[in-house]
């Protein structure tokens, strides 16, 4: 099959879906979305929206007026400023004040969801980078997230329902990692995750480091931290999906320290996103 073939003609019927970033060069939710409807004969397609961020509130309010652009998922940088653009917010949106998801109600409404956290837990058991059997993964281990944004903020909620020793959360602005923190206390409240600052963190006392930062999107990109200051059977893991071998992966393998790369947190809340987004319905309501 080539690569045009897996691909359902559009017609005058097709729904549209969209992946809303910017920019949209690392975005994999089409190439995976387009292949469910291929697979499952739904008539749909799914599309990269680059949306600038000084933008963002007027083409939002212009999709509203399309009448088969159903949903979209979403990601960087977008998450939390569309979850403030939202009418309606899902449990995991509200835990975290950011989406990753938003469907256009037949009502004008958009509502939005946030799928990350469970995306990157269940990713991380189901692929399991480490040499010890799933339930133990996780159990009294210290995790490091650098990153302060939406999915880190979902992925630190979801972290803090397992049985860690604890979650520190650093970020270039301390602020922003506290703000984080501080809402996973809220409606967690779980007193192991922790805001740290950045001269303060004893990377050797970590089990796994997770990127939740932009930084990987590009090629000249400064590499997050440095893997030889972590123990070797540390986990290293990036939220980055393409390049799936970031500089932050390919240090920490050429170090001979296990990885968990980025697309599988999207890969384990795929159909969470598609139900949640109206993707797999054979016929709309709007």
């Amino acid at each position: 099959m080539t690569r045009h073939d897996s691909i359902r003609a559009v017609t005058g019927t097709t729904r549209l879906f969209g992946c809303i970033a910017s920019p949209t060069d690392h975005v994999r939710a089409p190439m995976i979305f387009n292949r469910i409807f291929s697979e499952r004969n739904i008539d749909a397609v799914m599309v990269p929206v680059d949306i600038p961020t000084e933008q963002l509130s007027e083409v939002i309010n212009g999709l509203k007026k399309l009448g088969n652009f159903k949903g979209a998922a979403v990601t960087i940088p977008h998450k939390l400023n569309l979850a403030a653009l939202c009418d309606e917010l899902g449990p995991g949106a509200r835990a975290t004040a950011a989406v990753n998801a938003v469907r256009f109600a037949d009502d004008d409404r958009l509502l939005g969801d946030n799928f990350d956290g469970h995306g990157f837990v269940a990713g991380l058991l189901g692929e399991n980078p480490t040499d010890l059997p799933p339930e133990q993964i996780l159990r009294d281990k210290s995790i490091l997230i650098v990153g302060a944004g939406g999915a880190a903020r979902a992925i630190a909620l979801s972290l803090a329902a397992q049985p860690i020793s604890r979650v520190d959360v650093t970020n270039r602005t301390h602020s922003r990692a506290e703000e984080a923190v501080q809402l996973v206390h809220k409606l967690g409240g779980n007193t192991k995750v922790l805001a740290i600052q950045s001269n303060d963190i004893d990377f050797h006392a970590y089990d796994m480091v997770i990127n939740a930062t932009p930084l990987g999107l590009h090629e000249n990109d400064e590499i997050p931290l440095d893997v030889n200051l972590l123990r070797t059977d540390c986990v290293v893991c990036d939220i980055i999906m393409i390049p799936e071998r970031t500089r932050l992966i390919t240090a920490a393998q050429r170090s001979g320290r296990p990885v968990h790369v980025g697309r599988y947190m999207l890969d384990y809340q795929v159909d969470l996103i598609g139900e949640f987004i109206g993707a797999y319905e054979k016929k709309s309501d709007r």
